[in-house]
C-alpha cells in the first residue's frame, strides 16, 4: 500500500482518522499502531512479525537503561544524566540493542548482497563459487532501514540523556510503527518525538496544514515525480543512448528521486499533523546548492542528522586533526551508501560524495570555486550531483560507467537509440521537466508554502489534488522508489 493509491487515499486514510479520532485519548496510540500494522502488513503479514520483535526488544532495552525491574517498575522515570556515569548493565542493554537492530539490518539487506559478491570474487579467483542463492534468497522487508535506524535512536537518546525511557508499551510501538513515516521516512529522532507521544494538541490549524501537505505532496509526486521517472526509465533501460539522450535521462531522474522522496516526506508530514503529530523538515531545496556540504544540509535531513549525531561526531568529527576528518567524512558517506541498497553503485555513490565533502573541506573559503558567483556555483554542483545520480540509478557498474561516457560524448551509441527520442521527448514529458525545473529553483518549498494557510493556498491545494486524483486514474506507473531503500 502506497500513500498515492486510491486505496489508501478514499479507504485506509478516512478509516484510520475516523477510528482514531472517534476513540478516547487514552486509546488513541492503540488505534493508530493496529493500524499501522494493518499498512505494514498489506504487502506481507510476515513484515509485521519482524518489526514487533525489533520493537519489543529495543522497548527493554530503554527499560534495562531506565533500571524499570522489580520493585523499581512503578518508580518514576528520570532522564539519566547527560555524561554521567553508566552501568554495565546500561551499557549492555545499549550495545544488545544496537547489535541486534544492525544485525537484523545487516542479514535482510546484505545476505545477498554479501553472498553474490564473495561468488564473484571466489569466480574470478578460479574457484567454485557457493551458489547459496540456490536454496536461500532473502526477502527485504518494507522500510527496514528506516524503523531499525528509528528504533535505535529510541536506545541511544535514553542512554545519552537526551531523552526518559517510555514505560507505556503502547506508546512505544506506536512511535516505532506509525505509519506515516513507517516505510521510507522521515527518520524520526525520539527526543524530537518525546513529550509529543506523552502530551499534543490536535486543532483545526494543524489539522488543515496536514491536509495542505497530503495534497501537494500527492501532487508532486504523480504530476512531477511519475512522468520524470518515465523518461529516466526509458534512457537507463536502453542498451545505448546519445549525449542529449542520457543528459535528458539522468536531469529525468534527478528530479525524479526528489519529487518522489520529497513528496513522500510531505505526506509524511501532512499525516503526521492530522493525527496531532510535528514532524521536522526534510528537505529544504537541495537542488539550490552550492556546493556539496550545503547539498546535504538540505538532502534529507532526518538522514544526515542521524548519521552526524550518532556516527560521525562518536568516531571523532573535526576534532582529531584534518587527516582523520576526511577518513570520518570517507566513512560515513560510505556506510550512508550502503545504507541505501545493497550494491557496489551504491557504494560508490557514497565514496564519491565523501571525496566531494573532503576535497571541499581540504580548500575551504578560499578556493576558486567559492569565488565563482552563485548561479554558477549552483550549476556546477547540480551538474556534478547528475553524474553521481547515475550510480545511483544504473543497474550495475558497467552500465553506470557506459551511461558517464554518453553523457561525455564517449562511445558510439547503437543505430537504435534514435528511436529513443520518440519515447523520451513528448509534449506532456518535457511540459513536466520544465515544471520541475520551475519548481526546483523558483517555486517555495511545501514547508514555507503551508506555514500560513489561506483561502487562495487552500484551494490551490485543493486544486493539484484534484488533478493528481484524475491523473492517477489513468497511470500504471505509480512506484515510490524510496520504498526499495
Amino acid at each position: 500500500m502506497v500513500f498515492s493509491s486510491q486505496l489508501f487515499l478514499f479507504y485506509f486514510l478516512p478509516l484510520s482518522l475516523l477510528a482514531y479520532y472517534a476513540a478516547p485519548r487514552p486509546a488513541r496510540h492503540l488505534i493508530l499502531t493496529l493500524f499501522s500494522y494493518v499498512f505494514y502488513g498489506w504487502a506481507n503479514p510476515l513484515f509485521t512479525v519482524l518489526m514487533f520483535a525489533s520493537t519489543l526488544l529495543d522497548y527493554v532495552c530503554g527499560l534495562a537503561m531506565a533500571q524499570q525491574w522489580g520493585a523499581a517498575w512503578r518508580r518514576p522515570i528520570q532522564t539519566l544524566p547527560a555524561g554521567g556515569p553508566r552501568t554495565r548493565g546500561q551499557k549492555a542493554a545499549l550495545i544488545v540493542s544496537i547489535c541486534a537492530n544492525l544485525a537484523l539490518l545487516g542479514f535482510f539487506k546484505y545476505f545477498n548482497f554479501a553472498v553474490d559478491s564473495y561468488d564473484a570474487l571466489i569466480s574470478a579467483a578460479g574457484l567454485d563459487p557457493l551458489r547459496l542463492d540456490l536454496w536461500l534468497r532473502v526477502t527485504l522487508p518494507l522500510g527496514i532501514s528506516f524503523y531499525t535506524f528509528q528504533s535505535m535512536s529510541y536506545s541511544i537518546d535514553v542512554y545519552r540523556g537526551d531523552a526518559r525511557a517510555i514505560r507505556n508499551f503502547t506508546d512505544f510501538f506506536c512511535y516505532v510503527s506509525m505509519f506515516p513515516q513507517l516505510v521510507a521516512g522521515p527518520i524520526i529522532r525520539f527526543q524530537d518525538v518525546a513529550d509529543q507521544l506523552r502530551e499534543r494538541d490536535h486543532t483545526l490549524v494543524k489539522f488543515a496544514r496536514g491536509v495542505a501537505f497530503v495534497c501537494l505532496g500527492l501532487g508532486k509526486k504523480v504530476l512531477i515525480a511519475n512522468p520524470c521517472g518515465k523518461v529516466a526509465d526509458v534512457a537507463f533501460g536502453a542498451v545505448g543512448v546519445g549525449l542529449v539522450d542520457a543528459w535528458t535521462g539522468v536531469v529525468s531522474y534527478a528530479f525524479q528521486i526528489y519529487f518522489d522522496f520529497s513528496a513522500y516526506s510531505d505526506m509524511a508530514i501532512g499525516l503526521g499533523l492530522m493525527f496531532g503529530f510535528a514532524f521536522a523538515k526534510n528537505f529544504d531545496s537541495p537542488y539550490r546548492s552550492s556546493s556539496f556540504t550545503e547539498f546535504w544540509r538540505r538532502w534529507h535531513l532526518s538522514l544526515s542528522t542521524w548519521l552526524r549525531d550518532n556516527l560521525y561526531i562518536p568516531l571523532g568529527g573535526n576534532r582529531k586533526g584534518e587527516s582523520r576528518t576526511y577518513l570520518n567524512l570517507a566513512v560515513v558517506m560510505l556506510l550512508g551508501g550502503l545504507w541505501h541498497g545493497a550494491s557496489w553503485n551504491f557504494v560508490i555513490w557514497g565514496g564519491i560524495h565523501g571525496g566531494l565533502l573532503a576535497v571541499e573541506r581540504a580548500f575551504g573559503k578560499d578556493s576558486l570555486y567559492r569565488r565563482l558567483p552563485a548561479p554558477l556555483r549552483i550549476g556546477a554542483t547540480f551538474v556534478i550531483l547528475l553524474f553521481t545520480w547515475v550510480f545511483f540509478r544504473a543497474a550495475d557498474l558497467p552500465a553506470a560507467l557506459r551511461y558517464c561516457g554518453s553523457m561525455l560524448g564517449i562511445g558510439q551509441p547503437p543505430a537504435a537509440a534514435g528511436l529513443l527520442g520518440g519515447l523520451m521527448f513528448k509534449p506532456y514529458y518535457l511540459l513536466m521537466l520544465g515544471l520541475a525545473a520551475g519548481l526546483v529553483w523558483l517555486a517555495p518549498q511545501t514547508w514555507d508554502f503551508t506555514r500560513r494557510m489561506s483561502w487562495p493556498r487552500t484551494a490551490w491545494a485543493l486544486a493539484v489534488f484534484g488533478l493528481a486524483i484524475a491523473a492517477l486514474t489513468t497511470q500504471s506507473f505509480n512506484p515510490f522508489i524510496y520504498f526499495i531503500f
